[in-house]
């Protein structure tokens, strides 16, 4: 009984002290993390539109 709750809290400790050490992310750097992922949304739209108007080109 009393390995398994020294376990049990030895467990507790470590996830406690693995999810302080986190990084926290500021709201600027989630601001150009955002526009980062719009701006590579932006790119394979225009990548697929321009593999449409050559595949279309390519049939006349």
């Amino acid at each position: 009984m009393r390995k398994s709750l020294l376990m049990f809290l030895f467990a507790i400790m470590t996830v406690s002290v693995a999810t302080s050490c986190r990084e926290e992310k500021s709201a600027g750097e989630k601001m150009e993390e955002g526009i980062e992922d719009v701006g590579d949304g932006i790119e394979d739209g225009a990548e697929e539109v321009e593999d449409a108007v050559e595949d279309a080109t390519d049939d006349n």
